[in-house]
């Protein structure tokens, strides 16, 4: 059988025209399948903890107020206590705390929860540390320090170290 010319140059519009209206042959026995899988996490209460320096400055026998903030970070909902300790010199308590100087010379100061120095800030959950519930983000307390009038010990620098502790 012969094709004539015109037959020949039509053939490949046909052809096309049968592509775009979808008329060629789909591909035989395409089919899909879905599955589903759980994806789980326990999250675990936890807390982090970072705190400032409290400087006083240059005691002259005067009151002697300074402040420092601890920083805690817990996972939300996460209740907390900020406990403070006694310090490390030789005597120091958490109602006096001190530092020390010179030939072992004690400084003695004390340390607050509120603005007023007149709340004792410990160690003893439920009695005097500071309380909070985390939400995930940075939540600063302010400590209030103080150091007492009339203290006439060595010239020189005192320092101690508190240890903040989170409970949670």
């Amino acid at each position: 059988m012969k094709l004539t010319n015109a037959f020949k140059s039509a053939l490949p519009a046909v052809a096309l025209s049968f592509l775009t209206l979808g008329l060629a042959p789909s591909p035989a026995g395409a089919a899909t399948t879905t599955t589903t899988f759980a994806v789980t996490a326990t999250v675990q209460a936890t807390c982090l903890v970072s705190a400032t320096a409290m400087a006083f400055g240059t005691y002259t026998g005067v009151v002697a107020t300074s402040t420092s903030a601890v920083s805690i970070t817990c996972t939300n909902t996460t209740p907390y206590n900020v406990g403070l300790s006694a310090g490390l010199a030789t005597g120091a308590t958490v109602t006096t705390r001190k530092m020390t100087g010179p030939a072992a010379a004690l400084l003695s100061y004390a340390l607050f929860s509120d603005a007023a120095r007149t709340v004792n800030w410990g160690q003893t959950i439920g009695t005097d540390t500071v309380t909070g519930t985390g939400n995930g983000s940075v939540q600063a307390i302010t400590v209030y320090g103080q150091a007492a009038a009339a203290q006439y010990v060595a010239p020189g620098a005192y320092t101690d170290t508190i240890t903040a502790t989170v409970t949670y």
